[in-house]
């Protein structure tokens, strides 16, 4: 069976209390997860240490997606897979 192209996330139990509103153990869209912590951040009274990433690996698992190294026409983070800066 092919990966999925949607990459998903799914929250490790000893990291929930971190995560409020987030449910551990169940996959769901990476992106979406994702919407969910910035309004989480947005709407926070102070603003949280985000680090290099929004999902921290030590927090999430994930599956799915294109492999590190592929070619495609999806978007990808600048400075990863090969990924050059948009042009001004």
């Amino acid at each position: 069976m092919p990966a999925s192209l949607i990459r998903e996330a799914r929250l490790r139990p000893e990291a929930a209390h971190l995560y409020p509103g987030v449910p551990a153990g169940v996959w769901l869209a990476a992106s979406e997860v994702g919407a969910t912590l910035l309004m989480q951040h947005l709407r926070a009274r102070s603003a949280p240490s985000l680090g290099n990433r929004l999902l921290d690996d030590a927090h999430f698992e994930f599956r799915g997606g294109m492999m590190r190294g592929g070619v495609s026409a999806l978007r990808t983070r600048y400075g990863e897979n090969g990924a050059v800066r948009p042009v001004s």
